[in-house]
């Protein structure tokens, strides 16, 4: 009971609930539509176009969320009835959904990646800058998917010139859509407040955008408070159990046995960490990506020592194999979040899932065999 109380009680984990709520009051507020509107009328007239549309919608709303639900659900709703209109099948429009949501928590501020700073002790900030180019390699695999599906199966393109009046018009209606990434992500890399205090200027800027546009009627947000509250209720319980269980484990030296296990099979860091890729993809299908990257977390910090991996860099493949974890059976959040906003049956969507996912995979291994990708933007900043 102790472990439990004290695996919740650290000041950065206040930074949850804050980014959960400045999400769902962005959500509430429109500025996941006005996103997909500037999207559009940038990308949409090309091969492929909504679809990459969407993946772009996904990337820009997971930098104010952190969340791979709310990404999904948020986005899907606005752009799968567009992508069908448009001539793609639902399956797939539901299967892309599945897969551009778990951007949301590699493109900070992700909530994943506060809690693997809380649990490994490392700088949140710096975790936040290593996770950027691995979502936005995710998302430019998902593109070039959706590039190559609207080929094979020749989606028709819009024939609409660009016009400079419509960007225009999408920018200025979406301008406060685009600067809550910049507000947040621009004051935690500038100095300005910590990512735990960004949380709480997020729900401020959500709150006074939903207002004052009168997209959000003040008598709305107690229901939007209470809706946020529990999630933060079950995300942060999760994170207890699991502190409390992987005290356990510590007090009975399963890590270094479980290490000990693993180094026993192969010496080489190139073997380890496919093994580990392997460990967490088999776990991530069947746990919680919380409670997994919490349960497992004094054993991985073990073997990425053991071998010299960088804990920056460790922190970025194991949220990079749960986001993977996130898009396909038995457990994927986000596959049956595509499901549910889309009407399509989850054994619908499978196959076309399956190349998104393999695009994902092929970032997973180079994220996991290079990791100046992920560290290389900590020498800019």
């Amino acid at each position: 009971a102790q472990q439990l109380m004290s695996g919740v009680s650290t000041y950065t984990l206040l930074s949850i609930p804050c980014f959960i709520l400045a999400g769902d009051l962005m959500f509430t507020g429109g500025l996941s539509r006005k996103l997909v509107n500037i999207a559009m009328v940038l990308l949409g007239r090309r091969p492929g176009g909504a679809a990459i549309v969407a993946v772009a919608s996904a990337t820009a709303f997971g930098a104010i969320t952190g969340s791979a639900n709310a990404t999904t659900a948020a986005i899907g709703k606005a752009t799968i009835p567009e992508m069908v209109r448009r001539g793609y099948s639902r399956e797939f429009s539901a299967a892309l959904a599945a897969t551009y949501g778990p951007i949301g928590i590699l493109i900070p501020p992700s909530i994943p990646i506060i809690i693997w700073g809380v649990v490994a002790n490392e700088s949140i900030t710096q975790l936040f800058i290593a996770g950027i180019v691995p979502g936005l390699l995710i998302a430019a695999g998902l593109m070039i998917m959706s590039y190559v599906h609207a080929k094979r199966h020749k989606i028709p393109v819009d024939e609409g010139r660009f016009s400079f009046a419509a960007l225009g018009h999408a920018l200025k209606d979406g301008f406060f859509a685009l600067m809550a990434p910049v507000l947040i992500l621009g004051g935690i890399y500038g100095g300005v407040f910590t990512p735990t205090e960004a949380g709480a200027v997020g729900v401020l800027y959500g709150m006074l955008v939903g207002v004052c546009s009168r997209e959000i009627k003040v008598g709305e947000l107690p229901a939007i408070i209470l809706r946020s509250m529990k999630t933060s209720a079950m995300i942060l319980f999760i994170v207890g159990m699991s502190s409390a269980f992987s005290w356990i484990m510590g007090f009975n030296q399963l890590p270094d046995r479980l290490g000990e296990m693993l180094l026993s099979v192969s010496d080489d860091p190139i073997v380890i960490l496919l093994l580990i890729n392997v460990l967490l993809l088999v776990v991530g299908s069947f746990m919680d990506e919380l409670a997994a990257m919490i349960i497992l977390s004094s054993f991985l910090i073990h073997v990425g020592a053991t071998i010299g991996l960088d804990p920056i860099h460790l922190g970025i493949i194991i949220v990079t194999n749960l986001a993977v974890g996130l898009t396909h059976p038995p457990l994927g959040y986000t596959l049956f979040t595509a499901s549910a906003i889309s009407g399509v049956p989850v054994d619908r969507i499978i196959r076309p899932l399956i190349p998104l996912v393999l695009s994902e995979l092929a970032v997973l291994a180079l994220v996991t065999y290079f990791p100046s990708l992920s560290l290389f933007l900590l020498e800019v900043f």
